[in-house]
Order: C-alpha cells, then sequence, then structure tokens
C-alpha cells in the first residue's frame, strides 16, 4: 500500500512462484466475467506544467510513503452471510421441515440451472443465450447484463464459473419481493471464480448475492446487487463497463477510459522491469492494475468502508475469499490521488505497489515495516527522489526532537493513523541504511530470509545471519542515521 502510493493487505496470498521467471498457466478455454454499466468521466488533474512535476514528486513521495498491501492484516472479506438460513419456517403456514428442504432443494436446482446456462452462454461467447438468462421484467439488470457481456469479452478468461452456496429466502424485504413479482423470488449467495489467462495461477473468487425470480414456470436472474454484507469484496467486472489494455508485462484494467487504460501500460511495464533489477526475476513478472473511475469502486473492490483509504492512492490486494497459496494478485489504484500524482508520482507508486507483487507481500510474514520500507526503498531507486522531500515529515518531527524510538509497528500504518507518514519514511530508511551498510544484496537476503523463516524468531535470526547485529543495535544504528540526515 502506497501511502499516498499504497500497498494495503487483502485477506489472500500471492501469485508468485519463487522457483522460476515464469509461471506456467493452465491450457483452459476462453472465458469470461461479468461487466456492470458505465462510469462518469474523471475531471482532468489540476496540476500542470513544471508545477506539475514539483508537486506531484512531492505528493508522490507522501503517497508511496504511505504504500502498503490489503490483505490478510487490515482489510476483511465479508461473510457469505453465514447466519443466513438455507430456507426459514413461518409457524403460520402449515410447511413441514420436510417440505421446506425439497423447495430449497428446488431453489437450488432452478438457481444453479440458471447459473449454468449464464456460464456456458459465455464459454460459447453466444450473448443472446446469456441474456436469456436474466428477467425480462428486470430492466435495470437487463441493461447491466448486456455490458457485463460485453466485457466478458475483452478479459482474458480461462476460467469462469458459478456455484449455488445457499440461499434465504426471507433476505428479500416485501417491497422488492413485489417490484418482482412472479411466482416466487429469493435471494442466494453465489460464488464465482474467474482467472486471468496467462497472468493467474488459480482463478480469484468472490460472493455475489444473486437475486432469482420464477415466472411463467421459468426461472430468471434478477439482480448481482441485492444485499451485499458490510466488507464484502465485489469483483471489478460488476461495478462498470471496462476498458483494457495489455502490455508486454502488465494487464491494465480501467472503469474510465481506454485511453486511460493505454496510458498506464507502459508505465505498469516499467515497474516490472524496475522491481527485477532490485529483486531478481525468480517472479512471474506479471501485473494486473485496476484503475477504478471513482473512490466508490475502489473501496468496493477491496470491501472497505466508505473513506478507508482516503490517503492512500493505490492497494496491492489478493484477490481470493480465503487464504491460498497462488491466489491471483491485483493493484488497485485510488482515482483521485493516483491522477493527482503525475507522471513521476504514478511511476513511484507503480514501482513500490509491483515490488509488492513480486515480494509476495499479501502473504509474506515479514513486519510491516520491512514490506513498506523495502517497496520504497525499490520504488525511490527507480525514481530517485531528495532525502528532504521524501523523509519531510520524519525529519520535521526529528528537529522537533522527536527520534523514533522503535522501528514503526503494525499500528503505525494503518490507514487512518496520524503518523502514516512517519512509519513509511520511518521504513525506507531502515531499509536504505541496511542497503547502504551492508550492500543492495544483502537487503534483499535480510527480506528474504524473513519471508521465508518459519520461526517465531525468524526476524530477529535475520538481524543476526545477515546483518551481524540485534534489532536493539540495529535501532541505536538506524537513529544515529536519522539524525545524521536530518541535520541534528
Amino acid at each position: 500500500m502506497s501511502r499516498l502510493t499504497g500497498a494495503g493487505e487483502q485477506r489472500g496470498v500471492e501469485v508468485i512462484d519463487e522457483q522460476g521467471d515464469t509461471v506456467p498457466m493452465p491450457a483452459v478455454e476462453h472465458l469470461g466475467p461479468d461487466q456492470l454499466g458505465p462510469v462518469e468521466p474523471k475531471s482532468p488533474s489540476p496540476f500542470s506544467g513544471v508545477i506539475v512535476k514539483k508537486v506531484a514528486i512531492g505528493l508522490a513521495v507522501v503517497l508511496v510513503a504511505g504504500a502498503g498491501y490489503a490483505g490478510l492484516r487490515q482489510v476483511a472479506d465479508a461473510p457469505t452471510d453465514p447466519n443466513a438460513p438455507v430456507g426459514s419456517h413461518d409457524p403460520q403456514t402449515s410447511t413441514t421441515p420436510d417440505d421446506e428442504a425439497a423447495a430449497g432443494v428446488q431453489r437450488a436446482t432452478d438457481g444453479g440451472a440458471v447459473l449454468q446456462a449464464m456460464a456456458d452462454a459465455v464459454k460459447s461467447e453466444n450473448r443472446s443465450d446469456f441474456l436469456e438468462t436474466v428477467d425480462p421484467q428486470s430492466t435495470a439488470f437487463k441493461a447491466s447484463a448486456r455490458t457485463i457481456f460485453a466485457n466478458l469479452e475483452q478479459l482474458p478468461i480461462g476460467i469462469f464459473q458459478f456455484r449455488y452456496v445457499s440461499d434465504d429466502i426471507a433476505a428479500l424485504p416485501p417491497d422488492r419481493t413485489a417490484e418482482l413479482g412472479g411466482t416466487a423470488s429469493w435471494l442466494a449467495q453465489v460464488e464465482v471464480s474467474w482467472q486471468l489467462t496467462g497472468y493467474d495461477v488459480k482463478p480469484a473468487r468472490a460472493i455475489l448475492p444473486v437475486t432469482f425470480v420464477t415466472r411463467d414456470g421459468k426461472t430468471y436472474a434478477a439482480s448481482f446487487s441485492d444485499r451485499f454484507v458490510a466488507g464484502q469484496r465485489r469483483p471489478v467486472w460488476t461495478l462498470g463497463a471496462l476498458d483494457v489494455a495489455k502490455g508486454n508485462r502488465s494487464l491494465v484494467i480501467s472503469l474510465k477510459s481506454e485511453a486511460q487504460a493505454k496510458a498506464y501500460v507502459a508505465v505498469a511495464d516499467r515497474a516490472v522491469t524496475s522491481v527485477s533489477k532490485v529483486w531478481g526475476k525468480a517472479w512471474p513478472q506479471k501485473v494486473v492494475v485496476y484503475l477504478p473511475a471513482k473512490q466508490s469502486q475502489m473501496e468496493a473492490v477491496l470491501g472497505a468502508a466508505p473513506n478507508t483509504y482516503t490517503q492512500i492512492a493505490a492497494v496491492t490486494m489478493a484477490e481470493l475469499d480465503q487464504p491460498q497459496t497462488g491466489a491471483p494478485v491485483r493493484i488497485v489504484a485510488n482515482p483521485k490521488l493516483f491522477e493527482e500524482l503525475g507522471k513521476q508520482g504514478r511511476r513511484i507508486v507503480l514501482t513500490h505497489e509491483t515490488t509488492h507483487v513480486a515480494s509476495t507481500a499479501t502473504a509474506s510474514p515479514v513486519p510491516l515495516w520491512l514490506a513498506e520500507g523495502f517497496a520504497d526503498y525499490v520504488a525511490f531507486t527507480a525514481v530517485p527522489v531528495q532525502d528532504e522531500s521524501a523523509a519531510k515529515e520524519l525529519f520535521k518531527a526529528i528537529r522537533a526532537g522527536k527520534v523514533p524510538a522503535a522501528l514503526p509497528d503494525t499500528n503505525a500504518f494503518a490507514a487512518s493513523s496520524a503518523d502514516l507518514s512517519q512509519a513509511y519514511e520511518s521504513a525506507w530508511l531502515a531499509c536504505r541504511l541496511i542497503a547502504e551498510r551492508e550492500g543492495q544484496s544483502a537487503l534483499v537476503k535480510f527480506y528474504r530470509a524473513v519471508h521465508a523463516s518459519k520461526s517465531s524468531t525468524g526476524l530477529a535470526d535475520a538481524f543476526k545471519s545477515t546483518l551481524g547485529m540485534t534489532e536493539q543495535e540495529f535501532v541505536v544504528e538506524w537513529q544515529k542515521y536519522l539524525r545524521r540526515l536530518a541535520g541534528v
């Protein structure tokens, strides 16, 4: 997560294969995921000319110092409504448990058939068959379904599947039930899986609330958006019409425009190259970037509460409902902040986030100061920035007599932290100190040692074996280093 770059943590794990340059993709058929409606155009950045460069770089530093990764530690996936009953029993009715069970089986059978027809239509690229699964009286969803199918054809989908998980006949409020009409209507929790060929080792997964309605003896899908649970992630393809651009090392998916997608491909490709120069080439060297058109779309992809990431320019997330080796990883930009960064700033942010992808930060046991500090180190190695600009808030505090007493802890990197900038700056300079003392290769070795350790003393062991000192001894050296850089 970049501080105005942001790589946050999102539940799930990495797509990284530490053993080789590439990850072999399974031979699968072309399919595609859904997409919903058009999005509003974004206003141009308020910065221009020479001022853009100066302001954008400064902002990028502030933002990058806030880069993080969304995953196991910060952003929780919503439950699939685990407390929802498969059926509900009304004591005033004459139905028996056996009747309810039979009705539940019938709903699952009818809903599952609709979902299978949808997936088959995507597989065969048959738009008419896909639209036949949509309730003809649900006008808004019918329009969305057209966009969904059009978007499916743009993504390099290797797997696209639905799985009926559970349902709750009491979940739809009376007014919604009345609006739908028909002889029956209900809300089901449906697992959707999709895989981007050439980028994902395993499919991404999420839970969709799918509304079904039966009319004239036929069951249809009537919505993909009724009753999302707080914290429940939404697939990017449910958020608006997508434009997709493919680079040599990147796939950029924009919810704004084709021009935007194409503009960031070269930046993302360059970020991969920059990261490989430091980290090495033993990773897939591929990234997938999501470019939402508005803040709410970013929050929807992450399953985050409104305004959670207002200070974060981008987040790296693992797009999977449960931690699992090989989960697909995405870089998700905060649209407003990302645009304001300017060319150099965006390069810093994407390099920072790409470092998280390469180093498998979303599934790593490394402390946040090391994950974020290392990502900033790589980003600022690729795009050099003056210390006074990159560590502005930290130097200000040190000159006021507030030298950090310890390396920043997890809480310091919370998106709401008042000292977020100082946490990133402190972490960056800690990693840079290691590189200056022992060499860049030693910094990489240190990170890998902590990442690979299965011991609770992994960090302490790495300090001793790689740096020849304890963490406490390192902190003393680091404090001296900070004072010297701050000129006190």
